[in-house]
């Protein structure tokens, strides 16, 4: 039967590091962890698309001008709770409809990330 061997890890290299390697400066956990939640809550096309419709108004956007995404309503309302918990957009109720607006400074943690 043959047998497999493994890749050698160099112990050496990484025992050398951890002796003299000056630790790399990082995002504190707690910041990590805010700038990732918002990224999620981006990286899906449909509620990018979503977020991007409902920045774009000055005001404020009906669900029912939010039919046009090529997804069913349940889905786009799914869509819409992510961008909410994540803090990205604001919702007021009106009768049977449901008023979105974008959170002027949700995007302001992401800033850093973004300059060079």
């Amino acid at each position: 039967m043959p047998t497999t061997t493994e890749p050698a890890i160099d112990l050496t290299a990484a025992a050398a590091c951890a002796a003299g390697c000056a630790p790399a400066e990082g995002l504190p956990t707690a910041q990590a962890e805010q700038l990732a939640a918002l990224l999620k809550a981006l990286a899906d096309p449909v509620r990018l698309r979503l977020y991007t419709r409902i920045a774009a108004t000055t005001g404020e956007t009906c669900v029912c001008d939010l039919g046009d995404f090529g997804v069913s309503q349940p889905t786009i309302s799914h869509h819409l709770r992510k961008l909410r918990e994540a803090g990205l957009i604001d919702s007021e109720r009106r009768g049977t409809w449901v008023y979105y607006s974008a959170v002027p400074t949700a995007l302001a943690p992401l800033a850093p990330l973004l300059s060079p």
